[in-house]
Order: structure tokens, then sequence, then C-alpha cells
């Protein structure tokens, strides 16, 4: 609807009676929209709770929540002189589940990971997650219930979504994207009842199921599960809230967890599903390690490429290599426009922060010493040194590494996708020690994540798959758990390394622009500084704030950006 609102009209959604009606002149409704009903209830409870978690506007969440309107999806009929009648698509015909068999899902507890109210991280086996999936789904369905099953990207469709698709038919309903009318209208079809699956990304969590009974997240520490706008919300975070608002069950699935995950496992707080040890040992690939040589390469590697029929060469840098010096003036290479570092990609050299032409910052050469190493530089070598045939990782499309094909897929972290199940010779992680140096307080579990599931591809070791890395740091704790197939114990010590470094795991994290003021307002508010700088026209901080303290903090915050002290805030930044 629209009203008048400080002298402007201004968009706005109902949320229901007031408690109290103000005194004096109340204005107008000037236009209604749409009869449409985006949240009940229920759903406002889940949007009013995203936006105290996240400090949001909550007009922001609500908007969030539903695709972008295409107003000619609305039909609109006749309603006897009122507002004017949604009237919904015809709906798909629903057919009755089969009896579940549930064979998987006994072996990670049955139908006790479906308890209302419950959050669970599930590590399934390398081939169990989509057949685990469809019998928790089958379940949920078999007790009147509807679920969402999360995914943290569309393109390729990931084998849990297609397997989950393909086993509910018409019960079940893709929400991955895709045009803006036909988003919109396939909203409009789950929110009339029209399906009891949801299989969907990011927006799905808040996909409007009247009877929600599980929502079940792929891939849980997969970062395409955190939202880059506001509210910058995290799925997980708001799937367990809306487990626990709607008493539904939620399932967190992944052969390595986030680290918050493991801390909240630690204390009670959500529940742990697995199989037994002797069978997560079984199930393991054979992990070796061997001591890279020139350009990241071993002799190991190239034994095993030779006799491969199928194999994967994870590399962490795209491109031919790094230009390291200038050829004209001898100086370092770096970006003339902002200082970067200049990578080598198809022949032509360009700034890898803000892609502009490589030009040399001191003399504006383009001609550049070169450091060998990344995809396109291992697929040269591989193509001469494997007996199939080599496929190169383009931008934006990952050849399907399929092991009846015969090839070698040479690929960043980015092709690690969720493919189903493969039984590859050979996967080759040929520089995993530059993954672990990167900046980020996540950067070690998410390495660890993507390795465990590449090393999946080979299969159990008892089938001849064999995992091969180039570490100088073999002891390394993240590579010993590759190796162990147990991320636990690394993921526990990155826990008590965070709280030393003041991130403790389940402390809100925000980033917030205001005035020069703003540190000593924010403490005031109980929250801890992490950092604090100053930026053009005021100062940033990065603070954490203990749970029990999120509310007084949000009303804090909310008094402050009134009176201008705060211009922005930002909950659970990249770091």
């Amino acid at each position: 609807m629209s009203v008048l609102f400080h002298g402007r009209t201004v968009k706005g959604w109902v949320l229901g009676p007031a408690a109290e009606v103000p005194e004096g002149r109340l204005l107008r409704v000037r236009k209604v929209h749409s009869a449409v009903r985006f949240f009940d209830p229920k759903m406002l409870r889940l949007l009013r709770w995203v936006s105290e978690r996240y400090i949001a506007a909550l007009a922001t969440v609500i908007e969030r929540s539903y695709p972008p309107r295409v107003v000619s999806e609305e039909r609109v009929g006749s309603s006897g002189g009122g507002l004017p009648a949604y009237a919904p698509p015809p709906l798909p015909a629903t057919h009755e589940p089969s009896s579940p068999a549930l064979s998987v899902l006994t072996s990670y507890g049955g139908e006790g990971l479906l308890q209302a109210g419950t959050t669970t991280w599930l590590r399934p086996l390398p081939d169990d997650e989509q057949a685990v999936c469809v019998d928790a789904v089958t379940a949920c369905l078999a007790r009147g219930k509807q679920a969402v099953v999360l995914v943290p990207e569309a393109e390729p469709l990931p084998a849990t979504a297609g397997l989950v698709l393909e086993a509910f038919g018409e019960r079940a309903v893709a929400f991955l994207g895709g045009e803006p009318r036909e988003r919109y209208r396939t909203w409009l079809r789950i929110l009339d009842g029209g399906f009891d699956v949801v299989v969907g990304t990011r927006p799905a969590v808040f996909a409007p199921l009247d009877q929600l009974g599980l929502i079940w997240i792929s891939r849980e520490v997969h970062p395409g599960h955190r939202e880059d706008r506001s509210p910058y919300y995290h799925v997980r975070e708001v799937a367990m809230a809306r487990a626990r608002l709607d008493q539904a069950a939620c399932v967190l699935a992944s052969l390595c967890p986030s680290v918050e995950t493991v801390a909240a496992a630690a204390t009670g707080t959500i529940g742990v599903a697995r199989p037994p040890r002797q069978a997560e040992r079984a199930a393991a690939p054979f992990v070796e390690t061997a001591l890279p040589e020139a350009e990241d390469r071993s002799t190991r590697l190239t034994t095993l490429l030779k006799r491969s029929r199928g194999a994967a060469v994870i590399v962490s840098r795209r491109g031919y290599g790094v230009a390291r010096v200038c050829r004209s003036c001898g100086e370092s290479a770096a970006c003339a426009v902002c200082r970067g570092p200049i990578v080598v990609e198809r022949g032509t050299p360009a700034c890898r922060v803000c892609g502009a032409a490589g030009a040399c910052l001191n003399c504006g050469g383009n001609s550049f010493g070169v450091e060998r190493g990344g995809t396109e530089r291992v697929a040269e070598w591989a193509g001469r040194t494997a007996g199939v045939p080599v496929h190169l990782e383009a931008a934006g499309q990952t050849p399907s590494p399929l092991p009846d094909l015969g090839s070698v897929l040479v690929a960043t972290a980015a092709a690690v996708k969720d493919v189903g199940a493969l039984r590859l010779d050979l996967v080759a992680v040929v520089d995993p020690d530059r993954a672990l140096r990167r900046a980020g307080v996540h950067s070690g579990e998410q390495a660890l994540a993507t390795w465990m599931e590449a090393a999946a591809w080979a299969g159990p070791r008892s089938a001849g798959g064999r995992v091969l890395l180039h570490t100088r740091h073999p002891s390394h704790p993240a590579i010993q758990a590759l190796i162990r197939w147990e991320p636990v114990p690394f993921l526990t010590a990155q826990v008590r390394a965070r709280a030393e470094a003041g991130f403790v795991s389940g402390f809100p994290v925000f980033r917030i622009f205001g005035s020069e003021a703003l540190e000593q307002s924010l403490r005031g508010a109980g929250a801890s500084t992490i950092l604090s700088t100053s930026v053009p026209k005021g100062t940033l901080c990065l603070v954490t704030v203990p749970p029990d303290g999120l509310a007084r903090f949000r009303d804090e915050i909310l008094r402050l950006a009134s009176g201008g002290s705060v211009t922005r805030v930002e909950a659970e930044p990249q770091l």
C-alpha cells in the first residue's frame, strides 16, 4: 500500500491492528497495491527476528523475503466491491507419497533427526548425502509436513537438488533464480499451497510454507549461504531460528562443518548425527602428501597423472601466472591504476584487483617476467603428461569431471561442486599451502571443506581412488584433518584461535560507520571493540556483542542513528 509519511508518499505493509489508536488526525491509505498476503503471523515473527538480529529495518527484511513483484502475475477478479482479489494460478496435481523405506536415514538416527524445534549437524558418508536428504524429506511428508531444501548455488544444478526434485515430482518445485516473472509466479504458487517441497538457494529460507517440518541445508559451510546485501543474514542462523519458531527440524549437512556449527555442537546447542567412526574410515579416500617442486608440481604427480583415467587437479589461481618484474625498467610489477598484482590470463596481463590492462606502475610498460603457475599453466603441462584429454575450467563454466569421459579437469576451488558420486583415479591439490595463507578468519575452514568435497570424488581407498596434496607443511592441522578424514579437532582449535583474536563463536559481529566518538558510544552499548580506525568523514568500528546484550545494543544503535552518530551498519561482514 501507499501512505503519506512526513510529507512523502511511501510504500509499506500492513502488519496487523494497532495496539493503540493515536489521537488526532488519521491519514487515509492512498493506494492498495496488492491483495497478496506476503507474510502471515508466523512469518512475521521470523522477519522481526531477522530485523533484530542483524539490526536492519523491518521494511528491508520484508522486501528481501519474497521476489520482486510482477504485477501482471497477480490475477485480479471481482470480490464483491471490496479490495481486488488475488486469484492463484492453477495448481499442479499432487500424489500421495509412497511408504517410506528410509533405509539410509536409519543409519543417521532415523526419524529422530526430524524432532520438532531442533537443529542437527549431519555428516554423511561421501555417497550418502543425496539419499539421506530424500529419506528425510520423505519422512517429513509422511507426517503431513512440508520441507525446504537449501543449496548454495543454482548453476550447475547441485546433485542433491536434482535428486530431490526428481524424487518428489509435482509435489516439489525449484526456486533457484531465473527470469523475474517466472520466479514471482513460482513464489505465488508456493504461497497458495501448490507444493510440499521447495528446493532453492538463500531466499528459499523464507519460502511461505504453512506446515513446515524440515529445513535441510546442503554444504552449510559454503560462502554462498551468506547474503551480501542488507540484512546480511546467514542462511544457517535464519534456518535455525525458523525451525525453533515454527517447531520444525533443521539439518546442517556437510562433510566438513563450519566453525560455528562445531562450537554449537560442543555446547549441546545443536545435535550431531554421523555414522560410526569405522564406517567413516572405510569410506574415506587415501590421502598422501608430496613436497612441491618447480611450479608447484612433483614427480609423484607426474607418475599418478600418467596412469589416471580420470582426474581433477585443483589449483588456487586462475590464469597462466603472476607478473613479478617489469622487463622494461626492472621494477617490481604492480598495477599502474591501483598498485594491485598483475596476472596473465589468455596471454594478456591484467590487474587482479581492478581489472585494468596490465601496465607497469613505474614506466607504463606491458612486458613482464612471469612466475608461472595457475590453471592455464597447469593445464598446458598436464596436456603433455596425461594420457587422456585435459579440460580447463573456464570462468563461469565448470566442465563435469566424470570418469567415464576419460579426462582430466584442471580448475580452481570454485569448480568443486555437488556433482554427485564420482569415482576418479586421482584428485590433486597442487598448492594447499597458498590457500591456508589467505587472509580471513574463514580461510582455514573453507579450504578444508573444499578439499574434503573434492577428495570425496576419489571414492574410498578400497576402490583405488587417491588424493595427493603438494605441501611443505604436512603436519599442519588442516592437512592432518584431511588425511585422517576428521575435521572436528582442527575446527575446535579454530574456535579457540578466533576467541583469542576477539571473535568469540556465537557472538554477533558488526562493522559500523559513524562519527569520531563512535567507539566510545559503542562501548557504552555493551560492545567489545576489535578494531577502530579513522575513515573519510568519520570512524569505522568492528565490534562483537554478547548474545544476551543484543537487544540493548540494537536499541542504542537506533538511538545513535537517529542522532546521526551512526551512518551504516553491516552485520557479520566478510572478514
